[in-house]
């Protein structure tokens, strides 16, 4: 097993073939499985040319990233732009990318897909020891259902919603059959090592707390019996006020504010799914970028800049520690960190990186910034949340 990223922050086409080109140098070979990190500023078409003139047949996929990427090496995002490699050179393992446009039916697109990945790994009917999803923002759940209702429950899935810069739909997502705009990508992951994964938030929760008693989908209008807009707005002093009477987005006003769910337990310590209300509409309900449920118990949960900056490399700590692995012993690690929680610290992400460096010496890893984030808490449950931070990393 070898790892090594590859980055810049200039989108023509001779700059992308040769930080391709620097990524297969330090492999010394193709890569056995290639995940991409790009902003909506790059082509995803030259970016698929270059790694087809370069390594073709390499399982690839790729997902857009709100204004830039990271790696090891810092914040790649000038002006918004820019693009990483993550190559995995495993000649032991399997390795397969699944793809399907989507429809009415996302758990059936989910299925399609994820049989298709392990058709091409060679591995119909098998277990992976992993799954990475990258899809369009919007029917994250749905797709989850369909992963399980062909692997199990107990597969881990970890991953990230494509995003854009703007929150306008401009996001892609790509693997070697083309470019897409609404599709889900899976990647089916039969490592010849270890491979683990931490689902976290920096957030803890308040005391406000409150039971939806109207939701549809991803509109929760009724919290506690009255509107949830003025429900949410009372239990954070009044953040949203202006937003009350025209409606529209709260996005950025809510990043340190979000909802929470109790995802599991350890012990007598619940652990959250975290919620990011989006906009305020009419008659006061919440649009949202999850699903919420009727009878679903919601707190407010709060969380500071500091805590979203020192939070990544915890969840790495806390990857290698539940698995007893020392960081020596780690070879290459993905992470999904929300795009809310970038944009809230941007001016801090070198501070990000830096700590990850610390909780992960030595290693290389790539991080993208996503509108929605899937892992597997530490109780087994695969979930689909916002503001989070997930962890993929590959032993040695």
């Amino acid at each position: 097993m070898k790892i090594a990223t590859a980055w810049t922050t200039e989108s023509s086409f001779n700059a992308i073939k040769e930080t391709y080109e620097n990524l297969l140098k330090q492999l010394g070979a193709a890569p056995n499985y290639l995940v991409v990190s790009f902003s909506v500023d790059y082509d995803p078409h030259l970016i698929l040319k270059v790694v087809d003139e370069l390594s073709p047949g390499v399982p690839v996929q790729g997902a857009s990233s709100c204004s830039g990427a990271m790696t090891q090496d810092g914040f790649h995002g000038e002006n918004g732009c820019g693009l990483s490699f993550f190559g995995v050179l495993d000649p032991e393992g399997y390795y397969g990318v699944g793809v399907s446009v989507l429809g009415d039916h996302p758990e059936k697109d989910a299925e399609h897909a994820i049989k298709q990945a392990l058709e091409k790994a060679g591995c119909i009917g098998e277990a992976p020891a992993m799954i990475w999803l990258t899809a369009a923002p919007g029917c994250e759940e749905k797709i989850m259902k369909g992963i399980a209702k062909v692997v199990g429950e107990g597969v881990p899935i970890t991953g990230g919603s494509s995003a854009d810069n703007t929150v306008t739909g401009e996001w892609k997502l790509f693997n070697d059959t083309g470019v897409y705009d609404q599709a889900v990508i899976i990647g089916v992951i039969f490592p010849s090592t270890e491979v683990m994964s931490a689902f976290h938030s920096g957030y803890e929760p308040t005391d406000r707390v409150g039971r939806v008693t109207q939701s549809s989908g991803r509109v929760l209008s009724e919290i506690d019996h009255r509107p949830a807009a003025e429900v949410y707005n009372e239990w954070t002093k009044g953040l949203i006020s202006d937003s009350l009477a025209g409606g529209g987005s709260i996005l950025a006003a809510t990043s340190l504010n979000p909802l929470g769910r109790v995802a599991g337990h350890i012990g007598d310590i619940p652990y959250y799914q975290l919620t990011h209300p989006n906009t305020v509409e009419p008659g006061g309900s919440l649009t949202l970028f999850t699903d919420m449920n009727v009878n679903d118990e919601i707190v407010l949960m709060k969380g500071s800049e500091d805590s979203l900056v020192s939070r990544a490399a915890r969840v790495a700590v806390s990857s290698r520690e539940l698995h007893t692995v020392k960081a020596e012993d780690i070879s290459g690690a993905l992470i999904i960190y929300c795009a809310g929680c970038m944009l809230t610290v941007k001016d801090r992400m070198d501070e990000v990186v830096d700590s990850l460096k610390k909780a992960l010496p030595g290693t290389p890893f790539m991080g993208s910034f996503t509108f929605g984030e899937q892992g597997c808490f530490v109780g087994g449950e695969n979930r689909h949340g916002n503001l989070m931070i997930s962890i993929m990393l590959f032993g040695r």
